[in-house]
């Protein structure tokens, strides 16, 4: 097939920055196999054919599951809110589809490997969306640590701080309810430390943690998009708070790493913190997404009097994906990580293989996530290896 034919339910953040990135890889990576924009799916048939034509779609509906089962479709892009992440995802592998899904893969480790075993039982490619792996930076970060550059890897930090909701006032959204979202700041900045750190340094062994909900109750949400929303007069009705405000843990991974983890909506200042620091035998690389586009980096072996973090600006054409960009000194953003995701996703129906990170690293994001959970409530260290046998 000269493109791949894309029908892609939800149409609001993740929506937005996924059509920008199926856009974006024709006109930068001309090389790669185009994703064509086909369908559009979401409930308010206005809305979504508002999004439709603001997008660039050529087709909106309302109905998921007659989406799912079109011939004229080859790939299903699931950014819908997380509870229905499963059902979206059994019914396409049913019919054939690959599968791009948002993280979190679903709502709980026995879900996520259901949809799992379905996808490799339909012999389908599918990807999970973990796209700050795709920033070049990570990937030079990546390239450092492979390479045994930084040595033996003692330490991983890392911290995912935000503070969008830190108003008491901010209403009841659906990432603060956890029949939809399944957890709080945990699951959602949570899981892209677990997702980076499993990229750069390996496999947890055992976890021990802890977690918090500052504000107990919200006032009820007349409307939502996104990040934002607006709430009714002063006398609406509030609703509790049903998952974690914040979550620290601690790590031991299986090749010895120790690693310390922070998420938290309830940072004053931190937009989108998004931050990792390794450190090894031979040096360290520290990054921030607020500065996607630097890497510091130190090695031991420099001589004394220059010793010290350098910043590399990783716009040049020696780091991946930057050479489809701007010319050095140009930087990229936020959208471009997405863009590098469907580009390694059209590579990998190209050369008929799966895309890196699937199912499986989704799988291995939410038992580390429900090993956290299950330290938290029990008040003890976890090991990742109790999880194995949670089937349902």
């Amino acid at each position: 097939m000269s493109s791949i034919r894309v029908g892609m339910v939800g149409y609001k953040f993740m929506g937005k920055a996924h059509s920008n990135a199926y856009r974006s890889v024709p006109m930068f990576f001309p090389k790669v196999k185009k994703p064509e924009m086909a369908v559009i799916c979401g409930r308010d048939e206005a809305a979504v054919k508002e999004a439709q034509e603001q997008f660039g779609w050529q087709e909106s509906v309302t109905d998921w599951k007659e989406l799912v089962q079109r011939e004229d479709i080859d790939l299903i892009d699931i950014n819908a809110p997380s509870n229905v992440h499963k059902e979206i995802a059994l019914a396409a592998a049913k019919a054939g589809k690959h599968i791009f899904c948002e993280k979190p893969l679903a709502l709980s480790l026995a879900d996520s490997r259901e949809m799992q075993t379905a996808a490799e039982a339909a012999g389908i490619k599918h990807m999970i969306g973990f796209n700050y792996r795709f920033s070049p930076a990570v990937q030079l970060a990546k390239d450092l640590i492979e390479s045994g550059r930084l040595g033996k890897i003692y330490h991983f930090r890392a911290t995912f701080l935000q503070d969008w909701i830190l108003d008491p006032e901010f209403p009841l959204v659906w990432r603060l309810q956890k029949e939809i979202a399944g957890s709080g700041s945990h699951g959602d900045l949570g899981a892209h430390l677990i997702d980076m750190a499993r990229f750069l340094v390996g496999e947890f062994k055992e976890v021990v943690g802890m977690s918090e909900t500052f504000i107990k109750e919200r006032p009820i949400a007349s409307a939502m998009t996104g990040l934002t929303a607006t709430k009714g007069n002063a006398n609406t009705e509030k609703g509790p708070v049903t998952v974690d405000d914040a979550t620290l843990f601690l790590a031991k991974f299986e090749n010895g790493t120790i690693g310390s983890f922070e998420a938290t909506r309830f940072a004053a200042g931190h937009r989108s913190t998004n931050s990792f620091e390794v450190n090894g035998s031979k040096g360290s690389v520290r990054f921030d997404f607020e500065r996607m586009n630097e890497l510091d980096v130190y090695f031991t072996s420099d001589e004394e009097d220059v010793q010290g973090f350098r910043r590399v600006l990783a716009t040049d054409a020696a780091h991946k994906y930057a050479e489809a960009w701007w010319p050095a000194g140009h930087p990229i953003g936020f959208d471009q990580t997405f863009t590098h995701e469907m580009v390694e996703f059209m590579n990998a129906i190209e050369e008929d293989r799966q895309p890196v990170p699937n199912f499986s690293d989704g799988v291995a994001c939410q038992a580390v996530l429900e090993a956290v959970e299950k330290s938290v409530q029990e008040r003890r260290w976890v090991e990742l290896t109790e999880m194995e046998d949670i089937n349902q």
